[in-house]
């Protein structure tokens, strides 16, 4: 097999469909355009805004992205659940340094709260930005103490 000797594959090149070049080219006359109408003009196909009695694009924008409005400065947490700690030994500190070396945060950057799914059975000093009531009525029960970061 030699350069001269490649061709593409049947099929994978096909010729520029040449509108508008007489009644036997098949796509002659209105050259598949129909007749009349913005479709059938050349030149722009007007603007974003006209949609033929829709409602436009960007005013349809709001409820499309989803139900309401979502601050755009709110604070977003990492999550973690009681059941999470059970890897930590008894009177262990957890901090966000801690979880984050434990692999159980999302983003290191963001503050942590705890959450009370699953029982926890070792005291644990638990130092984090959030705590639920159900966790830390948990927490506490089980002979650990809790205390908020600012």
């Amino acid at each position: 097999m030699k350069l001269n000797d490649l061709k593409p594959n049947p099929g994978a090149k096909k010729e520029r469909k040449r509108v508008g070049h007489g009644i036997a080219a098949g796509q002659g006359k209105t050259a598949g355009r129909g007749t009349k109408g913005q479709r059938a003009r050349t030149g722009e196909g007007g603007r974003l805004y006209r949609q033929g009695g829709n409602l436009p694009f960007f005013r349809r924008l709001p409820f499309v992205r989803g139900k309401g409005f979502t601050p755009p400065y709110s604070t977003e947490y990492n999550e973690v659940n009681l059941d999470q700690l059970d890897g930590f030994k008894a009177d262990a500190e957890i901090t966000p340094e801690t979880l984050d070396s434990a692999r159980l945060l999302r983003n290191p950057q963001n503050p942590v709260a705890i959450l009370g799914r699953g029982e926890i059975k070792k005291a644990l000093k638990v130092r984090v930005h959030r705590v639920s009531s159900g966790a830390r009525a948990k927490i506490e029960a089980a002979g650990g103490t809790v205390e908020l970061i600012g």
